[in-house]
């Protein structure tokens, strides 16, 4: 070879005795293939076989099998994020004249999914209260063909009967998904139960480092996995094998984060109730937050995120008071080692369950020491009193 050639084919190595606890990452574009009968069949390879990059590497089909076995799922899809994910089910499942069933405390951009994109496009959506339960069959007609689940909610914490609402479906062959992204596959599994379909927003406790933007759909059946990825590669839609390999990182300490962060939340939730300047507290461990009792039935444990509602008298005077925090953070999302609070507006909403309307603290609990942001914490809510009392 001519130094021009061997500078873009790379040497064979030994590779014996190589043997590594890391995943490689493996990066592509282009795959290529032995003969021109390999290329030309290389349809029929599948959709868990190799093709083209777009289509995913050893890394992407590493964190999907891992997902799948946590899930109980047949297979797993990874999509660039939460959103994505949702929005390649609800294009893939519903057709024109369809609608889908979604919770009155959904995740905002759901919401708008539906609203903005899909009735545009003839496929309808119904909202229905989070703790309907079997009650769901009150909204189900004939155009239904998919009932979407979150649970806890955004921001609210409701806890659905969730058990109740797949036997609903599965009489009437609607089919039923799960935005699972609070609990992970370590604390609940809505496979398990009866669902459908399963998505993770792997930009939060799975990732866990909040640098990686990425969402996992699995499923109970197999027949879903070619259209969910025919879909996903129409509108060609992949993932970085990179993003990929820092979700397996992550993935590998989810075991002991969220036996941590759980356990300080719910201590936290606990503490939070005699404070004055707090109305209520929304976590699924507290007997008072609605769906407590599913919450014990169905889950294994608590995760690190619940929500506060402040006295109304003190509205205010939150954003002031927040520029005072230390420890905690002011931003979106959560699931990482840093701890967070974000202000959640719910007047959008039909109404939590009492009917009161404001904002809500949403508290996401990380790695830092419990006394400080203990402290950090009761800071700011005393600073809120002596600014506003109530």
């Amino acid at each position: 070879m001519k130094d021009l050639t061997k500078v873009v084919h790379h040497p064979q190595v030994d590779q014996k005795g190589f043997v590594s606890l890391a995943v490689p990452t493996c990066r592509a574009s282009t795959i290529v293939f032995d003969t021109a009968r390999d290329y030309a069949e290389r349809k029929q390879r599948g959709p868990d076989g190799y093709t083209y990059g777009l289509n995913g590497t050893p890394t992407t089909k590493t964190l999907e099998a891992q997902l799948s076995d946590l899930e109980q799922a047949e297979r797993t899809l990874i999509l660039p994020s939460g959103q994505a994910a949702i929005a390649i089910l609800f294009l893939a499942v519903l057709n024109p004249g369809d609608t889908v069933l979604i919770p009155d405390n959904i995740y905002p951009p759901v919401r708008a999914l539906c609203a903005d994109f899909l009735a545009a496009r003839g496929i309808g959506h119904r909202i229905y209260p989070p703790m309907a339960g079997s009650a769901i069959e009150d909204f189900i007609d004939d155009s239904v063909k998919l009932i979407w689940t979150e649970s806890p909610g955004s921001a609210t914490m409701e806890v659905g009967d969730l058990p109740a609402i797949v036997a609903v479906a599965q009489a009437r062959g609607i089919f039923t998904g799960c935005d699972n992204t609070w609990a992970t596959p370590l604390l609940f599994k809505p496979l398990a139960i009866g669902m459908d379909f399963v998505m993770e927003a792997l930009t939060k406790y799975v990732g866990g480092h909040s640098d990686i933007l990425l969402g996992s759909l699995s499923m109970r059946d197999l027949h879903w996995h070619q259209r969910l990825r025919d879909c996903a590669n129409m509108l060609g839609i992949g993932v970085s094998p990179d993003d990929c390999a820092l979700a397996l990182r992550g993935i590998e300490t989810l075991g002991v984060r969220i036996a941590h962060i759980g356990k300080v939340s719910t201590d936290f939730a606990w503490r939070m109730r005699d404070h004055a300047a707090v109305a209520q507290v929304l976590h699924p461990a507290l007997p008072d937050c609605p769906g407590h009792a599913h919450w014990l039935r169905d889950f294994r444990g608590a995760s690190g995120v619940f929500s506060i509602a402040l006295q109304p008298a003190l509205d205010d005077h939150v954003d002031d008071t927040l520029a005072e925090l230390r420890i905690f953070a002011i931003g979106a999302s959560w699931g990482g080692t840093r701890s967070l609070i974000a202000p959640m507006a719910i007047q959008e909403r039909l109404g939590p369950p009492d009917g009161r309307q404001g904002r809500l603290l949403r508290i996401s609990i990380g790695l830092e020491d419990p006394d400080e942001l203990w402290e950090d914490l009761v800071h700011v809510l005393d600073s809120l009193l002596d600014r506003g009392p109530v």
